[in-house]
């Protein structure tokens, strides 16, 4: 049996089959995409690969399987063909809170989940990677919402100016971690610990 974090890097042991409590306005877990999503959900609780990939491509599969913390209790229902469960009992690092399906046609084709990151230099770079590919739902795996608000305010242009990754730095309740661009420099406020895991709680700039 493979394990799961809670908070505080404790190391809980899958529960058995958890009873997910659906949001007010979510949609039906027997229709679809909640049907394929709520199908996967299950699969990965009772850790059965075989009626995993039933309902979800290869990659879905594999990408749920290394979810670190126990497992969301609440379904948070269905945007478009996007469904969420997030966790209400525990505090997990970025805006996520758990987990989101991408829903193609009667299968899961893409999973993101919360991320247990223990460098900031990491959380930074996923975050960064996220913004540049225009992707809310990786960049919610390691930030927090106003930090991911902020920074996708603007699109980012790969023929506009170049950044230059400037490490992180200490300051008083975390780390400062910057790019450097002509004409100024974006900062990536990162919280958090090895243990708890890291953040990007928010972000600020500078002009020259």
């Amino acid at each position: 049996m493979f394990k799961r974090l809670a908070l505080g890097g404790t190391v809980l042991a899958v529960a058995a089959a958890l009873t997910l409590t659906p949001a007010a306005s979510a949609s039906p877990l027997s229709a679809a995409p909640g049907k394929a999503a709520n199908g996967l959900f299950r699969a990965w609780q009772a850790g059965d690969r075989t009626a995993a990939a039933k309902v979800a491509t290869p990659a879905a599969v594999a990408k749920i399987f290394t979810y670190v913390y126990r497992a969301p209790d609440r379904f948070a229902g269905c945007a478009g063909n996007v469904c969420r469960y997030v966790h209400t009992s525990v505090r997990v690092p970025g805006g996520l809170n758990g987990i989101a399906m991408v829903v193609t046609g009667s299968k899961v084709t893409k999973v993101y989940l919360s991320r247990h990151v223990v460098k900031p230099s990491a959380a930074a770079a996923h975050l960064f990677t996220a913004w540049k590919r225009a992707d809310r739902y990786s960049a919610l795996e390691v930030a927090g919402t106003g930090a991911v608000k902020t920074l996708f305010k603007v699109t980012y242009d790969p023929r506009g100016v170049t950044h230059h990754w400037q490490g992180c730095s200490k300051e008083p309740k975390g780390y400062s971690c910057a790019y450097s661009y002509d004409g100024g420099a974006m900062f990536m406020h990162v919280r958090g610990s090895k243990t708890r895991g890291h953040e990007v709680r928010s972000i600020s700039y500078i002009a020259d």
